[in-house]
């Protein structure tokens, strides 16, 4: 048996519970991970509490999480890649939160030694969905990209790899983490009132296109700087669907292995960092939830298993 945190209703993170499982056998081009880390992503406790039931429907109890990183002890029919023993990061198709986990062989990438478990187990949701979307909007060098809540999950992961780019990137954010925006390549500037002439001030060339992940109201200021909702992407203001702007709902979708590689060749290359700000043993899995809830949480939050 492997211990799993499960929820059997819907509600605030202490309705979840650890128990005991059997193993899951991996199927065809499956393999079944030991679970070192598992990070933390928003859509993680909105899923506990009920936030996502139409769009993600499930038979409770169920359990959560998809950013995983641990050792392989198991590998289905067809999986070539991988052999019982390799250390890999990625994205699981059952529970990451769990001693035992199946993932699909494309949506894993072999763990280099020098990253550590917690930043393994913390980059596909946050870092694929940010390649995706950098790949959505089509920038490209030389061009000037506006991140609104750039010092978050998936805006300093897109912040990073579009400077990787050679992109000039302008990031939103609060005072307090200005300092972090521009140690990750941004150039900060404070949301609010006043937005677009701070931004025009730094950035005289003008905005080719816009990421929103705050979703606080910064889709009109973005079409007045881009000028067109062709090259303006949210991931969180639905209700502005119809302004013509894309709405990004898939995560990395089809690019999530080729996000990963990119990931952690950067990594390698020390031209990205992932901050971690806290971890949790399983246990206290409710906790991780809860201050995931939080505003302005800095860095990644990730659970901790085995050895």
């Amino acid at each position: 048996m492997s211990r799993i945190a499960l929820f059997a209703e819907y509600g605030d993170p202490d309705v979840i519970r650890v128990a005991d499982a059997p193993p899951p056998t991996p199927g065809p081009r499956q393999v079944r991970v030991a679970v070192r880390a598992a990070g933390v992503n928003p859509i993680d406790w909105k899923i506990v509490g009920g936030f996502m039931r139409q769009q993600l429907p499930l038979v409770l109890p169920a359990g959560v999480g998809t950013d995983v990183s641990g050792v392989v002890e198991e590998v289905g029919p067809g999986v070539n890649e991988f052999a019982v023993g390799d250390v890999v990061l990625g994205y699981s198709a059952t529970p990451s939160f769990a001693e035992s986990a199946l993932a699909d062989a494309g949506n894993l990438v072999l763990k280099p030694d020098e990253i550590g478990w917690e930043v393994a187990g913390s980059l596909a949701g946050a870092g694929g969905t940010a390649y995706a979307v950098l790949k959505e909007l089509g920038v490209k060098a030389g061009e000037t990209l506006l991140i609104h809540a750039a010092a978050g999950g998936v805006g300093s992961f897109a912040v990073q790899l579009a400077v990787a780019q050679k992109v000039t990137v302008i990031g939103t954010a609060s005072e307090r983490n200005h300092g972090y925006l521009r140690s990750i390549g941004a150039i900060p500037v404070t949301y609010g009132d006043g937005l677009a002439e701070r931004v025009r001030s730094v950035a005289p060339q003008g905005i080719d296109a816009v990421l929103d992940a705050s979703g606080r109201g910064e889709i009109p200021v973005s079409l007045e700087l881009t000028g067109t909702p062709e090259r303006v992407l949210t991931l969180v203001a639905f209700d502005a669907a119809d302004t013509g702007i894309k709405v990004h709902v898939d995560g990395a979708g089809s690019y999530l292995g080729e996000a990963l590689r990119e990931i952690v060749r950067l990594i390698e290359r020390r031209q990205l960092t992932v901050s971690i700000s806290r971890t949790f043993p399983l246990t206290e899995i409710a906790a991780a939830f809860k201050l995931s809830r939080e505003e302005h949480v800095a860095g990644k939050i990730v659970v901790l298993l085995g050895s």
